[in-house]
Order: structure tokens, then sequence, then C-alpha cells
């Protein structure tokens, strides 16, 4: 386990983190890494979520985008406005490039098409062109800080999503802990958090470079969003094969949680 002096954190991502390189390696295929099979299970989660037609309003923000739009793909027809966000400048730039079409950018085409097929056939060059047009922003983030968005303040969002973030930005539990409540802040109550992560992950690889990762078990995640008075709606978890050598991370399972913040 990776020790807290150890920890990488925010800055370290600033100066280290290879955004390209990173989706290049877990995002190529709509079924993730081959060394993981995460992606397509975290996929139909969301696509269940957002079609089911509970969660829909003017405001979405996600919280730790990194470099991926595959979080808000089900998303993009159920809210109005989109606002991504990261910590680390080359994740934002790599968001914007996709967003301008800038050429070389990287080709979220085969996870579009999956999650089309799996919401009745939609239409992906629709899908593609809908999502574009409804996010609105890409804005720095701070998980740790009480406003994550400071020195600007968002409207109250209809939903939050944060995927794989928490984990890889919080040393120890209390912070962890912490980090909810400040992500959570800008979330009306009523609001959905849908929220996605690793248990039992101490590390992840990208391009050679070493993350760490807070150990987390279920109860942990449960337990930070009981005390922040949030009603779990469900929470799904896909166990890893433990007899697998995965050589990109460790993690023990992935869980999907969907939560309502208390009114």
């Amino acid at each position: 386990m990776e020790s807290v002096q150890n920890f990488t954190e925010a800055e370290f991502y600033e100066a280290t983190f290879d955004s390209r390189a990173y989706i290049d390696t877990f995002y190529s295929h709509p079924g993730g890494h081959e060394g993981e099979n995460y992606l397509l299970f975290v996929l139909q989660q969301l696509s269940g979520t957002f079609c089911s037609g509970k969660y829909k309003g003017q405001r979405l923000v996600e919280v730790g985008s990194a470099a991926s739009i595959h979080c808000v793909i089900s998303a993009c027809a159920h809210f109005d406005q989109i606002i991504m966000s990261d910590f680390a400048e080359s994740n934002r730039q790599e968001l914007s490039r996709w967003l301008r079409k800038e050429p070389g950018c990287f080709d979220w085409g085969p996870v579009i098409r999956q999650v089309g097929q799996m919401e009745s056939g939609r239409n992906p060059v629709q899908v593609e062109d809908l999502l574009r047009a409804r996010v609105k922003s890409v804005v720095k983030c701070d998980v740790r800080l009480e406003n994550p968005f400071h020195p600007s303040t968002l409207e109250p969002a209809d939903c939050v999503i944060t995927s794989l973030c928490l984990e890889a930005a919080c040393k120890d539990l209390p912070s962890y802990r912490a980090s909810l409540g400040n992500v959570t802040s800008v979330l009306r109550p009523g609001g959905a958090l849908v929220i996605t992560g690793a248990l039992g992950e101490t590390f992840y690889i990208v391009a050679g470079q070493r993350f760490s990762c807070l150990h987390l078990t279920s109860d942990d995640v449960k337990k930070a969003l009981e005390d922040l008075q949030f009603s779990i709606v469900e929470f799904n978890i896909l166990k890893w094969d433990s007899e697998q050598v995965n050589h990109v991370s460790d993690f023990d399972a992935m869980f999907y949680c969907v939560a309502v913040k208390s009114i």
C-alpha cells in the first residue's frame, strides 16, 4: 500500500500525467484495457441510470473528468448544460481538442457507437454532435478545496458525476470524506450523485509512470455518503478475477453508485 508521504497528489499529475497515453491505453476500445474489464461495465451502468428517465435537468457537472468523455455520453440527452472539469491542464486541453474537432484528437467513435447500441440504436453521429453542443465549458477543479472550482462559483447542479477521481486525489480517508463533501456541495438538494471508482486499489500505471490510489472498501464509500446525508439508490460491484495478473493497476473491484442528496 502506498504511504501517505509518497502519495502522488494533484501537483504530481500536473507535472507528469500523459493525458493522451491515458485515453489511448484505457479507452480506445469499449471493453477498455485488455488487462481490465471495467469500461463496458461502467458504460452499461451509466446507460441504465440515464435511460431510466429518473435523472434529468438543466445542469450536470462532472468532477475530475480526466481526458475522457465516457461518463457523459449517456447523460447528454438528459441535461441541457454539461460542465466538465479536471485539475491537470493537459487533461482539460485534451478534452477541448475533441470538443473543437481538432485534427488528431482522440477518436471516441468506438465507445460512442457502443453506447448507441445499448440505447436502442441511438445514432452515434447525432450523439457526438449533441454531446459537443451541451458541454458548455471545461474548467479547472481541485477537490481538496471547499469550493473545488475556486475562484469561480458554479450554479447548483441537478446531477454530479465523478469517476476514478477521489481515490486518486485523496491520500487518506479523512481527506476522501472531506473531498466528497466538497464535490457534492455544488449539487442541489434532491439532486443525484453518480460515482464510480476502484475498491482495493493502491496504484495504476500510465505510460510507465505509477500513480497512487487510496485503498477503499465499499463500506468506506457508503459510510462517507451516509454521513453527508445521501440516500444510496444503488451500489453495484464488478469484482476483478484475482487469478489474473494485472500490470497496469491492482484494484479488487469496481463500484458504481447512484445516491440522492437529502432535501
